[in-house]
């Protein structure tokens, strides 16, 4: 016969046994952590994640600040120029956020962004861009009285273009326009004038962002014809990847132009050859307008402000 069984020994209470370590809060560390947290989505908010908008933004700047200044713009100017491009493209995704905070959560690339998610709220959303503002208002105060007047110019193309896709079929052009602007505004600051040659370069960057623009869109086609909204991808239909190809040949020859207006020799008009190529490969990528493969299309052209830049700087360095 097996062993009667014994109930357990009692455990006093209070013991080792039963002790349970009670929670102590820690305000300064969950305070710390919510502040991460918070920062966390601003940047997210800035697209600070994404940097292809500031590559983007910056590679126009470059241009305009080396053919400016003749290859040497200047410590001063540098800083200030590329600064305004990380704080500009902040502030104009945040008012690009808002302005699309009821159209973003059904649209199924930007859901998750933290306006449309709702781990942002408005009123933060906005305070954000007014900080950034304020800042970028500082740096333009640091610039030449001619400069200054164009940068409220930018200022005002880059808080009204995220409204234009409700009213106008190309806002694309219009945000060329907004991304172009520092190079007016580089001339004013170096040369005390915008020439002729500013323009024609302003010319070839609405014409470049055009081109990207009209790949993003491609991305979001089928959204923006549900709810409504506006693009060059719509704009085009199935015409889309010729008036790109067109665009892209216009924008080469605007590109050369610059180069024979400047002065410039074989690097420069290497870079522009090596930007060709790249166009040719982006044409190769939306072939068949697949959405994941227009977007790298969009992405792509990171290269081709990289490689018209070093064209450019060989150019200068080598003279």
């Amino acid at each position: 016969m097996s062993a009667p069984l014994r109930p357990a020994p009692l455990r006093k209470a209070g013991s080792d046994a039963d002790y349970k370590p009670r929670y102590r809060p820690q305000p300064l560390r969950e305070a710390a952590l919510a502040l991460v947290a918070t920062l966390r989505e601003y940047a997210m908010l800035m697209r600070l994640h994404r940097p292809i908008g500031i590559w983007l933004l910056m590679w126009p700047a470059l241009w305009g600040l080396w053919i400016a200044g003749q290859g040497r713009p200047g410590e001063h100017a540098f800083i200030v120029f590329m600064a305004g491009v990380l704080v500009m493209r902040s502030a104009g995704c945040v008012i690009n956020d808002y302005a699309d905070r009821d159209f973003d959560p059904h649209v199924r690339r930007t859901a998750e962004r933290p306006l449309a998610a709702g781990r942002v709220t408005r009123g933060e959303a906005l305070t954000l861009f007014v900080a950034l503002g304020l800042v970028a208002s500082w740096l333009a105060l640091q610039l030449e009285p001619l400069a200054r007047l164009y940068a409220v110019a930018g200022a005002v193309l880059a808080v009204t273009y995220p409204f234009m896709k409700r009213f106008i079929h190309v806002p694309q052009f219009y945000l060329g326009a907004a991304f172009a602007w520092s190079i007016p505004m580089a001339f004013a600051e170096l040369t005390g004038e915008v020439p002729r040659l500013a323009w024609l370069m302003v010319v070839a960057v609405v014409l470049w962002a055009a081109i990207y623009d009209t790949m993003y869109a491609m991305v979001d086609r089928e959204d923006d014809l549900r709810l409504g909204l506006k693009s060059t991808a719509i704009l085009f239909g199935d015409a889309d990847r010729a008036v790109i190809g067109v665009m892209q040949a216009m924008m080469l020859l605007a590109m050369w132009l610059v180069g024979r207006e400047a002065g410039l020799g074989g690097w420069y008009q290497a870079g522009v050859g090596a930007g060709a190529a790249v166009f040719a490969y982006e044409q190769w990528l939306i072939h068949g307008r697949y959405p994941a493969r227009c977007f790298a299309a969009f992405n792509n052209n990171h290269y081709f402000g990289l490689v018209v830049f070093a064209g450019l700087a060989l150019d200068y360095l080598f003279r």
